[in-house]
């Protein structure tokens, strides 16, 4: 049989997303496919400036992979970051985790990959374009992801797009007080719902209970579903105090569908079952939305990185 012939050229883009210790990025064709993948550390213990370059030397590899497997260059980038972002001037503000402040992220790829137009977008909301477009909440006009890892953050979904705000801030759910009285918040508050029922949250207090410094969430789950009292105790509160948290926010949004993602969501109906229960409770007027894990798990940032990128274009093209 004679070899199968290459498709030359392709077209398609370039998408990252950042983390705190790795990215992950794709290229990505017009039909949202994924044509390549690949991973590599931040190099954050070198420093702000390293993470950076590393950003910038990782995109500039995706471009040459594409060049040479693909029969062109990316049209255009999207690149997912933590912290605070200003999307619409290309700035990633400030990331605690990576320790950089104000960088001019968009001009930056631009250069490095030859003037292609680069969007930009916070790693949770970008995250959400994707579950809410080709993930769980595909079909539904509005939606709320609620990803749950080691702090909580949200993305508001509304006709296909995501809400940021007016300062960029949309969807900070993790910042809701539901316990005054709670532990304190880097934010400045006390008793906020990621000091309470995020994957770290849960972690410390299955850590107290258990007398296992090294035990996590994870370990917390498993506990549960063996019927251990402690953990059921630990997993109890984590889950109250997600529903209040929840609630204030289905008050707000009235949103159709609520996605559920991070580590926390691992734990399936472990988490969903009693999760369901206590927010169906605690509502009296609001209409319950379909509660459904996030179907992307850690694709999901660059797969929404890529539709940024598409995006772009089609603005471009329409103005």
């Amino acid at each position: 049989m004679p070899p199968r012939a290459k498709l030359f050229p392709v077209k398609h883009v370039i998408a990252l997303d950042v983390g705190g210790t790795g990215m992950k990025a794709a290229l990505v064709g017009a039909d949202g496919a994924l044509l390549y993948e690949a991973r590599r550390a931040t190099g954050r213990e070198r420093g702000a400036e390293a993470v950076v370059e590393s950003i910038l030397d990782f995109a500039a590899d995706l471009r040459a992979y594409g060049e040479e497997h693909l029969g062109e260059s990316a049209v255009a980038a999207g690149v997912a970051v933590p912290g605070i972002v200003d999307a619409e001037n290309g700035i990633a503000v400030y990331a605690s985790n990576l320790g950089w402040r104000d960088v001019p992220m968009r001009q930056l790829l631009g250069e490095r990959l030859g003037g292609v137009p680069v969007a930009l977008g916070h790693d949770v909301r970008t995250g959400g374009l994707a579950e809410g477009r080709i993930g769980a909440g595909k079909g539904a006009d509005r939606f709320l992801f609620v990803p749950l890892g080691t702090g909580i953050a949200g993305a508001i979904g509304i006709a296909g797009t995501i809400e940021a705000g007016a300062h960029g801030y949309a969807g900070e759910i993790g910042h809701i007080v539901v316990r005054p009285d709670g532990p304190d918040c880097s934010c400045g508050q006390r008793g906020c719902l990621e000091t309470l029922a995020s994957a770290s949250a849960v972690s410390r207090a299955w850590a107290a209970a258990s007398g296992d410094p090294e035990a996590d969430a994870a370990d917390c789950a498993k506990a549960v579903e063996s019927g251990d009292p402690a953990a059921v105790e630990v997993w109890r509160n984590a889950v109250d105090a997600l529903a209040a948290g929840l609630v204030t926010a289905l008050t707000l949004l009235d949103p159709r569908t609520l996605i559920i993602g991070g580590g926390l969501a691992e734990a399936g109906e472990t988490l969903f079952t009693p999760l369901r229960a206590a927010v169906e409770e605690r509502v009296t007027f609001q209409k319950l939305p379909h509660i459904a894990p996030a179907a992307l798990g850690d694709t999901a940032g660059c797969l929404g990185a890529g539709l940024l990128a598409w995006d772009l274009l089609s603005t471009e093209v329409s103005a």
